[in-house]
């Protein structure tokens, strides 16, 4: 039985006033929150704030990026191996903002989750495709073709230890959001693709969605049989909404 998983994606937003407050709700609101496993990414700027603030708490960090590279002249950057001194555990990668804003390709997101891995985190490989292309039918395609340029670059077996995070571009913020069937057919297309590679890897991955999910869609969404969960943009920056879609993944 896979365990749900629910990551809450802060994005470009946070001070260290809304790391205490917001960690601070969601210790108390997620104390008891069952088989349900809890992740927060917060900005690169307030991980150790936050890491300081969920000392004693089963929630586990995440980080939004990070660089191929161990170390070098990449200014501004920062390393997988920087952030396990952190109390990182997840890493996302190749979410549809790094691809579409800064223009990261197949190629560095394989390289980048190779990096991850490397430095003993959990990579959260995010893939989704346009709205132009699923109205060009061309979803399977898309989506397959990036599972596929990381399971190229790190075999399968790296797959033990991942997440897969299908998130439909056009319902990233957009207030849409897949509907449950839309959403079930693709994270089945996903296993069945990695498993045509192994069936226990695939059997064991956990593949979570994400676009607009909130309060009021999650139960629908993570009753679906290959969706094990969620990566929360918008309403993981609201403890009460956060708390109310975590608590929905562990009634599943």
């Amino acid at each position: 039985m896979r365990r749900k998983l629910v990551i809450g994606n802060w994005k470009m937003h946070g001070s260290n006033l809304l790391v205490q407050e917001l960690l601070g709700s969601l210790k108390v609101g997620l104390d008891e929150a069952g088989n349900v496993e809890v992740g927060v990414c917060p900005t690169t700027l307030h991980l150790a704030a936050a890491s300081e603030t969920l000392i004693g708490s089963q929630i586990k960090l995440g980080a939004q990026n990070a660089n191929a590279h161990t170390s070098g002249a990449f200014t501004g950057e920062v390393a997988a191996e920087m952030l396990p001194e952190y109390g990182v555990s997840y890493c996302l990668v190749g979410h549809s903002e790094r691809r579409e804003l800064f223009l990261e390709d197949d190629t560095q997101v394989a390289e980048k989750f190779a990096s991850l891995q490397k430095a003993g985190l959990t990579p959260v490989l995010c893939v989704g495709e346009s709205l132009d292309q699923r109205e060009q039918e061309s979803t399977e395609q898309v989506i397959l073709a990036q599972v596929e340029a990381v399971l190229d670059k790190v075999g399968v077996q790296a797959f033990v230890n991942a997440v897969i995070a299908y998130e439909p571009i056009w319902a990233i913020g957009t207030g849409m959001t897949a509907t449950p069937a839309q959403a079930q057919a693709v994270h089945e297309l996903i296993r069945q693709h990695v498993a045509a590679r192994d069936v226990g890897v695939a059997k064991n991955l956990r593949i979570i969605y994400g676009g607009s999910v909130k309060s009021s869609n999650a139960a629908e969404l993570f009753g679906q049989a290959d969706i094990d969960g969620g990566l929360v943009g918008g309403a993981s920056l609201s403890a009460e909404e956060f708390i109310v879609i975590c608590k929905s993944a562990d009634s599943k």
